[in-house]
């Protein structure tokens, strides 16, 4: 028992987040990471954001939101194609849940007051393998803007 308290002192403990299953639940938090890291900025307000649109879709509580978030880093960083990701869920929801991803991930790419160009190239291509129109896609950017935080000065 001594030795395995020591071992967490030293680091030998292992802290790896598990690789969760690729549904579409976490492709899409895997997608929400990807939007909230595409402009090489990882910012607390996105985390956050991730978190509350967890909560919401999965009816989950914060603890859980963030461990589901945890696991969709993991397997973010694992799965390198995004339209991989996005074809996981386009084949496994309906069209109404996939307009309520793109939602979703603009509220991830707004959560830090700035739309940054490659945020809105990854949007397209997330939403070119959803089948979600450019009409349509830009209805979903200006209801998801319209909600954005104020610019900070």
């Amino acid at each position: 028992m001594f030795e395995r308290i020591l071992s967490r002192f030293r680091g030998e403990a292992d802290f790896t987040t598990p690789m969760p299953e690729k549904d579409a639940q976490h492709a899409l938090g895997a997608l929400l990471v990807r939007a909230a890291k595409v402009d090489k900025a990882y910012l607390f307000e996105e985390v956050e954001q991730i978190d509350a649109v967890l909560m919401h879709m999965y009816q989950l509580n914060p603890i859980e939101a963030a461990k589901m978030r945890a696991s969709c880093e993991k397997l973010e960083e694992d799965m390198p194609e995004t339209e991989a990701l996005a074809g996981i869920l386009e084949k496994a929801i309906s069209e109404t849940d996939r307009l309520a991803a793109v939602a979703a991930l603009w509220s991830v790419v707004f959560a830090d007051g700035v739309e940054h160009k490659e945020e809105d190239d990854f949007l397209h291509v997330v939403e070119a393998v959803l089948g979600i129109s450019p009409e349509v896609s830009m209805q979903l950017h200006d209801v998801e803007m319209a909600k954005r935080p104020p610019k900070r000065s």
